[in-house]
Parts: C-alpha cells; sequence; structure tokens
C-alpha cells in the first residue's frame, strides 16, 4: 500500500502511529440547527477538550469562535464541514450545496474537509455531488488538503439493505478520489471488507444516540479491532448525561489505543 503518512503534513496531524483516531463531532447544526445538547458547540468543545481525543470535526463559525481555544491545543486535530444538505428528513426532494472551499480551510488552518455523499437522492443530485466532490478533490490536492468524504443513505433505517447500499457508495468517493472514508458503523464484518478492499482510512462514525454506553462501546471495539482507523462519535457520547458521558469518551479513547492496528 501507497502510505500517504510520509508525504502529507495534514495526513500526519490527523492519523498518528500508535492509536485510531478520535473525533468528537459538533458539526451537525449547519444542517439541523439547534441539536439536543448541541446547542452551544464551544461548549461541548471545552468539556470535552482535555479528555484523551485527537481532534474536533467543525463548521466555519465554530473554528472562527475557538481560534484562541484551539491555539492552546495544537495537537488537536479539526477537520471542516464544507457542505450541507436540506432537507435531510425527505432527501428525494433535497438539495446539496457547498459552504465552505477548500482555501477557506487551508485559511483556517484545518486538517482535512468533510463532505457528504448521499445516494437515496434524486439521479441529479447525485451528478451533482460527485461533480462537486470531484472539484474539491482536485482544489485539495493543490493546497494538499486532505479530503473525507461520508457516504450516507439519509432518513431511512438501517437495514442489512441500506449499510450495503452504504458500503456501495463509499465505493464511489473511493473512486471520486476521497483520502478517507467516513461511515457510520455497517458491522464488524463489513468494516473489515472496506478495509481489505480500500486503500484509505475507515473511520467509523456513531450516528444517533441509541441503546446504552456499552452498545457504544461495544460496537467501537469491533470497529478499531476490524481495521478502521478511527472514530468520530458525538451524539452518543453528548447527548448522554455529563458524568456517564465522561466515563464513554475515556472508554473510547482506551479502545482507540489498545485495539489499535495499522490497516494502512
Amino acid at each position: 500500500m501507497t502510505n500517504r503518512l510520509s508525504t502529507g503534513y495534514r495526513m500526519n496531524r490527523l492519523f498518528s502511529e500508535d492509536r485510531a483516531n478520535l473525533i468528537v463531532p459538533v458539526d451537525h447544526g449547519v444542517v439541523w440547527g439547534r441539536v439536543q445538547a448541541l446547542e452551544s458547540p464551544v461548549a461541548v468543545m471545552k468539556n470535552f477538550i482535555d479528555d484523551d481525543i485527537t481532534g474536533f470535526m467543525v463548521t466555519t463559525g465554530i473554528v472562527r469562535s475557538t481560534e484562541s481555544l484551539l491555539a492552546r491545543k495544537p495537537f488537536l486535530s479539526r477537520v471542516l464541514a464544507i457542505d450541507a444538505f436540506w432537507p435531510t428528513g425527505k432527501p428525494e426532494t433535497g438539495t446539496g450545496t457547498l459552504v465552505a472551499s477548500v482555501e477557506d480551510a487551508v485559511r483556517l488552518g484545518v486538517d482535512c474537509v468533510k463532505l457528504l455523499l448521499p445516494w437515496n437522492v434524486t439521479d441529479r443530485e447525485k451528478v451533482l455531488y460527485c461533480e462537486r466532490i470531484g472539484k474539491v478533490v482536485s482544489e485539495a490536492n493543490r493546497w494538499e488538503m486532505p479530503v473525507m468524504v461520508e457516504p450516507v443513505l439519509l432518513a431511512v433505517p438501517r437495514s442489512a439493505e441500506v449499510i450495503e447500499q452504504e458500503l456501495e457508495v463509499a465505493r464511489v468517493a473511493y473512486d471520486l478520489g476521497a483520502d478517507m472514508i467516513k461511515i457510520t458503523f455497517p458491522g464488524r464484518v463489513a468494516t473489515e471488507k472496506l478495509v481489505s478492499e480500500l486503500n484509505i482510512p475507515i473511520l467509523v462514525a456513531g450516528g444517533a444516540l441509541t441503546g446504552d454506553p456499552q452498545s457504544t462501546l461495544k460496537e467501537a471495539e469491533e470497529a478499531i479491532s476490524a481495521g478502521a482507523q478511527g472514530l468520530v462519535i458525538g451524539r452518543k457520547v453528548w447527548q448522554r448525561p455529563p458524568a456517564e458521558a465522561k466515563q464513554v469518551i475515556s472508554q473510547l479513547a482506551k479502545i482507540s489505543r489498545e485495539k489499535f492496528t495499522r490497516h494502512w
């Protein structure tokens, strides 16, 4: 495999040699507005900034609001969401758009840009998404800015058929030039499949708050053991009661270190 860590400054900031990423996303507001327990994203970041995490997923507004805060924690990476889709509840009528550029990301000093790739949308939207992602990848290559793409089917129950479709869309994202894939945990076997087939890091997202803390930890352990190179878990942490959230993030950090094996 080609090791992009040997040439990419930002990729080296994102991925370490001895652990999987543990990224806390707080970017939900650009799509959903005021989210329960994320009414103040800066407060959420402050709550977890001293825990054993590797970074945050943010929006342009959040970056601007936390410049001083993150300047004092330069070891923490930042992934910038640069697109959005509305309405997520009706993907068959929704529209996606860029809300920031790669140049914005470079100027803001972040380490990666992230784009959605929803697939249960109209054929026209699929074409526009592929075109946008292709252009972003081209621009990002000029700036040596890593691109994370998130294949997703919106507003549907996570059935076996939906998971299989998301795996197919992950391949589309790979062929469009994504440097890494963020995907809602598809199960251990499916994660192993993605890791073995694609020559880029796979990061597993937590998704909506469901189940008890042990179910979240079990999924994280299975994902890292299957070769995932990172966890992107927000609602399953910060929507829990504060004391419980602290325990979960601590255990996730432990898993990200103890179960990690470099597969890329």
